[in-house]
């Protein structure tokens, strides 16, 4: 859960918000006070037609207390197929920021249910007002006052709430600008704030700090939407928003040396199943081990080579292999002379990231080193660029 935004604990990001009522969670979930016609009536999520729109319906409060996502609630109702009626409303959502208030009430706003594979897929643009004594308040608005929006920050400041970057739909992005809204926390009103100066970009699943003297907000790592045709990259730099002036610093320009692998027929890598089959070899899940195996040596044409899966970031120049951190889900990290080397898997492309300075030589033998040993293991031809 995002940590709550107070004066005590600035710091702020956007992650998964989950299906239950903090408030209730040890009761068992609400039965519905409503039949078939007012959930079909509430069903699919909408926009609000004021800023802001109050938009409490039981449907919603109901999927919201009980925890039920979209598809479920949809069957318990004999609903509609989303195929061709659309998403249902969800609050199984991510990157939905939660902020809890000095008088007890937590707003979470907006964020995503899904991804575009998904038929109940939609990224919202509301805010829910939890209350100390159980019951809620649902805002909705014009997308072109709140535009969807997910894995942002949510900083309070006074009696605001701001908000800044998101991932939003890609054909709403604004490449080179960051978003920066505020909720008003005495009307739920929202309004675009403009900014000047240096921003850091389409920016999302980021960290954003409140400074001590209350006068500018922080934003630290998260990833970059460069723009068509480009790849997401991480946020390797700090970024300062002044509160006065609305205006952009940036804090860093670190020149980090960065590599990006993708395999030449540009398919979908498949170095999440050959890390899980890793994984199952090293703590002896025999049956689950041998159901990958099987599924990627159908992939392959001839079972994968687990060892050099293993060793696929060790590369044979000097190095020390550093412990798992929290997002090590996707990330290894190596150490070189004294400096960070990370490796980033995604589902498309694998990224490398040099935290400090090594020779040029140095980097190019490690990214060549590693491209060779995809090639050998995905049995087809790696591409490696700069970024």
């Amino acid at each position: 859960m995002t940590r709550a935004d107070d004066e005590t604990d600035p710091e702020t990001e956007a992650t998964e918000v989950e299906d239950e009522d903090d408030d209730v969670e040890s009761e068992p979930p609400p039965e519905p006070t409503f039949g078939r016609e007012e959930f079909l009536e509430w069903r699919s999520p909408r926009p609000g037609t004021a800023n802001p729109e109050r938009m409490t319906n039981p449907v919603w409060v109901w999927i919201l207390r009980a925890g039920v996502n979209a598809w479920a609630a949809n069957q318990r109702f004999d609903g509609p197929s989303a195929l061709g009626a659309g998403p249902g409303w969800c609050f199984e959502r991510f990157g939905c920021s939660r902020t809890e208030l000095p008088d007890g009430r937590i707003i979470q706003i907006a964020g995503e249910h899904e991804d575009y594979y998904d038929l109940d897929f939609y990224i919202y643009n509301d805010v829910i007002v939890r209350h100390p004594d159980g019951h809620v308040d649902i805002y909705g608005y014009p997308r072109d006052v709140f535009p969807p929006t997910d894995s942002h920050s949510a900083t309070l400041v006074g009696d605001r709430i701001i908000l800044i970057g998101s991932i939003g739909y890609v054909g709403e992005r604004k490449y080179g600008h960051t978003q920066v809204l505020a909720l008003d926390l005495a009307t739920f009103a929202i309004s675009t704030i403009p900014t000047g100066g240096t921003p850091p970009g389409w920016i999302f699943k980021h960290t954003a700090t409140l400074t001590d003297d209350g006068r500018a907000i922080v934003v630290q790592r998260g990833e970059l939407d460069r723009g068509e045709g480009q790849s997401l990259v991480e946020n390797i730099d700090d970024w300062r928003l002044d509160l006065d002036t609305w205006e952009w610093q940036r804090l860093t320009d670190r020149r980090w040396p960065r590599r990006e692998f993708r395999r030449s027929d540009r398919e979908r890598n498949r170095l999440w199943e050959l890390g899980q089959a890793v994984w199952y070899r090293q703590v002896g899940w025999a049956k689950e081990l041998a159901e990958e195996l099987e599924k990627l040596t159908q992939a392959y044409g001839s079972p994968p080579d687990l060892d050099l899966a293993e060793r696929l970031f060790r590369p044979s120049l000097a190095h020390e292999v550093m412990p798992d951190e929290d997002d090590s889900f996707d990330t290894t990290r190596i150490r070189v002379d004294g400096v960070v080397v990370r490796f980033v898997r995604g589902g498309f492309e694998l990224q490398m990231t040099v935290e400090g300075e090594l020779p040029e030589a140095t980097v190019d033998a490690i990214a060549e080193e590693l491209r060779e040993k995809l090639s050998t293991l995905e049995q087809t031809a790696y591409t490696l660029n700069t970024l």
